[in-house]
């Protein structure tokens, strides 16, 4: 007889793999009813790319950049294997996927898996459920996403049909932020120095930065129009640190989504987009072919105090010219500018936002919880965090700018937390004691209080399954005012009322729109403002809320809230795959 000796290693992966089997069956089984499967293989690896008149190696999908864009239709299921063969540790973030179940495919760093390492790889494995729209990818660790990122282009189910006329053709349009330096050096250098990052040299349209840029005339974005057709354009603000303002020269846009969700068509001259957001506009062409092309532009809404790239990226709109107009003139037509709000426009912002309603149709219903369960006050915004002693930082008594919600500015865990979540091993990783409200009440966004030192700490919401929540985003005047561009993971929410000044919980809330408010993934926190928002924590897992401005997320404007198990077995979160990286 022969003993075989087992590590508590072994038996856990034995555990493993006989829960997750018994998983697959049954989900199998579901999958008879569902759209189809979809393989994507993306190798991370360095690219050599020219811009600005100067060349550099960047990490990249397939030495793409932009990235691949995925295209999937509502219902089916995506199997994207990535292999890491760049020095750096990489994660995905599918944004705006709902992620229903498949917490373990989010993609944060340290939240929902330990990176991929150098030669390593893992399949990230999810279904598009009651989704359809404009989302996008990108890298979910230090400052990757700079150039790891490409559009998710959901269609609807086959033989369904878009709530507004079919469009000619569609267009991805992804606005990037560039830089000539490497931004994993500008980072590090920052956070070791205590200084702000330097800012990007330029701003790119699917990533051609355009004629306002050295070097840059034939790396323009051009896009072909034929007169009197509707275009859909896609539009996606993966820029790091900056929210947009686009707008076409001569021409009126309709929106027609947001944050893959439709909302009631409304016609706008200039598209606000912040970080994180997407929107689908529709451009209906001239009727007859002008003698004229037209600039397509984007640059900066800023409102801190901080400088910002000031600069516009600009691609060309042009009409196809009939064959003997092509043959009878040749001449260079003039280039029609656009004219943007002013960088600092927060009455046009606050308007723009509040023009975006949900469809709320029988067919396209807006969900809003009703009643609610739970009540959060978060503020958002800077203060300081001292440095260690063997750092020189440019504050006042060796501190540096840091970032918070409700004071506390979130430290990474070494090991991820959905992990330590899942396994009950939270102990020494995480606690749940995140304050529901400020630890001290000031007047929010006028004279900043004495004492701006933040604490810090790995702490979390942790909600039952199915709990409703009201949350009020508040931010603060400290080191500034500024609009914080707000998202959530695993979950779309419903903005009720957003608002300039302190919130006011005894008037402000019969202002709420319980009818038909945007459902969104990614809210701007008004400049000096606050914004309601509610969700149904119907979700198993770990997710993540953080600023979309990646300098604010790298100061610690994060958290994160744990949705506990319910008592079905379709409330509860399905073991990790065996692939899931280690730390």
């Amino acid at each position: 007889m022969v003993f075989v000796l087992l590590t508590s290693s072994d038996i856990f992966r034995a555990l493993l793999l006989t829960l997750s089997a018994v998983w697959l069956l049954s989900d199998l089984a579901l999958a008879k009813h569902a759209g189809i499967t979809r393989h994507y293989k993306f190798d991370i690896k360095m690219q050599s790319v020219t811009k600005l008149c100067q060349t550099k190696s960047i990490v990249t999908v397939n030495g793409q950049f932009p990235g691949p864009r995925i295209i999937a239709r509502e219902g089916d299921r995506l199997l994207i294997k990535v292999v890491n063969h760049v020095k750096y540790n990489v994660t995905l973030h599918w944004h705006g996927i709902r992620q229903l179940r498949s917490g373990w495919a989010d993609g944060p760093a340290y939240v929902t898996q330990c990176p991929i390492q150098t030669g390593q790889s893992y399949v990230y494995n999810f279904s598009i459920t009651g989704q359809r729209g404009t989302l996008f990818w990108h890298a979910h660790i230090s400052w990757l996403r700079a150039t790891l990122y490409g559009p998710i282009v959901i269609l609807p189910k086959r033989h369904a049909s878009y709530p507004f006329p079919q469009p000619y053709k569609e267009v991805p349009i992804v606005f990037g932020e560039w830089w000539k330096a490497d931004t994993e050096t500008i980072i590090n250098q920052a956070m070791a120095t205590g200084g702000a990052p330097n800012i990007s040299d330029a701003f790119t349209i699917n990533g051609l930065p355009g004629p306002s840029y050295n070097c840059s005339a034939k790396e323009t974005f051009k896009l072909k129009v034929k007169a009197g057709k509707t275009y859909l354009l896609r539009l996606i603000n993966a820029a790091l640190n900056d929210e947009l303002f686009f707008k076409i020269a001569n021409h009126t846009l309709t929106v027609v989504e947001a944050d893959a969700v439709y909302v009631k068509p409304f016609k706008t001259d200039t598209v606000l987009i912040t970080p994180g957001q997407t929107t689908n506009v529709l451009l209906r062409a001239k009727s007859k072919t002008p003698s004229a092309t037209f600039a397509m532009s984007a640059r900066p809404y800023a409102t801190g105090p901080a400088t910002f790239d000031n600069t516009t990226t600009i691609g060309i709109l042009e009409y196809e010219k009939s064959v003997s107009a092509s043959k009878s003139n040749n001449k260079k037509l003039p280039l029609l500018r656009a004219k943007l709000p002013q960088f600092n426009d927060s009455n046009y912002a606050m308007k723009f936002n509040r023009k975006i309603r949900s469809l709320a149709t029988a067919k396209f219903p807006a969900k809003i919880p009703k009643k609610v369960d739970r009540r959060f006050f978060f503020t958002v915004g800077l203060g300081i965090l001292p440095c260690s002693k063997s750092q020189t930082c440019q504050g006042p008594n060796n501190t540096r700018p840091a970032a918070a919600v409700n004071n506390v500015s979130f430290l990474q865990p070494n090991i991820a937390l959905l992990q330590a979540h899942f396994f009950n091993k939270s102990k020494g990783v995480y606690t749940t004691n995140f304050p529901t409200n400020p630890p001290f009440k000031f007047n929010y966004t006028g004279t900043p209080p004495k004492n701006i030192a933040l604490s810090s700490g790995t702490k979390v919401v942790a909600l039952p399954f199915n709990t409703s929540v009201e949350l009020v985003l508040q931010d603060t005047s400290i080191l500034g005012a500024e609009s914080h561009p707000l998202h959530l993971h695993g979950f779309n929410f419903f903005v009720l009322a957003q608002g300039i000044g302190n919130f006011n919980p005894k008037d402000d809330p019969a202002k709420f729109n319980l009818v038909d408010p945007a459902e969104r993934n990614t809210v701007g926190v008004p400049s000096g403002g606050w914004v309601a928002i509610r969700f149904l924590a119907d979700n198993p897992g770990v997710w993540f809320m953080h600023c979309h401005l990646e300098v604010h997320t790298s100061w610690g404007l994060k958290m994160a809230w744990v949705v506990n198990d319910g008592k079905g077995r379709k409330q509860k979160l399905p073991p990790p795959p065996t692939d899931l990286p280690k730390c």
